[in-house]
């Protein structure tokens, strides 16, 4: 199985952190995989739309878009297949596609559903993973054509947050209502700032249990500020579905926060 990260045009990386790529040539493996939460929502391009399964069992939209997971969710891949995504930055949902992102939160939309668009069969008759990726940048290009930048709060709470600031000190920062707050990120994010917050700490977690760099899980409590280690052991778990212990055993990652479970 092959995986690929490419980064998208200048003018498109407000709006998009990556696209991505994953693919499969054999026709009898059956990989199993966890989505693991990270604070955005995202795009999925499937050339074999009957290869994919939720954990019910049901096949997935060929394109569909996606709101922001507020637990990890299991997948199934069956024989060949080749997926192109896109991994959007936290607001895309409202500046992109002009809806609240509270509405997809846990949640995904066939793209047709959403906007006419004949992206599908642009995608399906490009000769080239080049020509996909341009079909998807044009896309997204007529999609944000004059659409409103974000308000400035909501850029600000969403970095201070992901630096690892007290949710009462973004208030005070931006001389707004804890109300407030969880109106503009519900609008804008699709999950509160508490939740989203919670996910960021997780995220900053599994970065420095991936580099190794630490002594100990006490140690990533501590430096996270998780009240102590069971506390850590429980978020992650929510998260991630396992415990941190097992992820570096049983996860083979090929890129971040989709490993295949072996």
């Amino acid at each position: 199985m092959d995986a690929k990260i490419i980064l998208p045009i200048s003018s498109l990386r407000k709006y998009i952190r990556f696209f991505w790529v994953l693919e499969n040539d054999s026709t009898d493996l059956i990989e199993k995989f966890k989505i693991i939460p990270e604070g955005v929502p995202g795009f999925v391009f499937q050339e074999n739309p009957t290869a994919i399964y939720n954990k019910d069992n049901q096949v997935l939209p060929q394109s569909f878009l996606f709101g922001q997971a507020t637990q990890y969710a299991e997948l199934s891949a069956r024989g060949c297949f080749r997926n192109i995504g896109v991994s959007f930055q936290p607001t895309a949902l409202k500046s992109v596609f002009g809806i609240e992102a509270i509405e997809l939160t846990q949640q995904h939309i066939d793209i047709n559903d959403l906007v006419k668009t004949t992206i599908n069969n642009q995608l399906l008759n490009s000769s080239s993973l080049a020509q996909q990726i341009a079909a998807l940048e044009q896309f997204f290009l007529q999609q944000t054509a004059g659409c409103k930048e974000e308000g400035d709060k909501i850029t600000v709470a969403i970095l201070q947050i992901q630096k690892g600031r007290e949710l009462k000190q973004v208030q005070a920062d931006l001389k707004i209502s804890e109300r407030s707050l969880e109106r503009l990120f519900k609008k804008y994010v699709g999950i509160s700032p508490k939740l989203y917050s919670r996910i960021c700490r997780f995220q900053a977690s599994l970065k420095m249990l991936r580099k190794a760099s630490v002594a100990s899980l006490t140690e990533i409590a501590y430096r996270e500020n998780y009240f102590d280690q069971s506390h850590f052991i429980r978020e992650f778990k929510f998260f991630a579905g396992t415990t941190p212990t097992s992820f570096l055993l049983d996860a083979n990652e090929r890129f971040p926060d989709f490993p295949e479970w072996r």
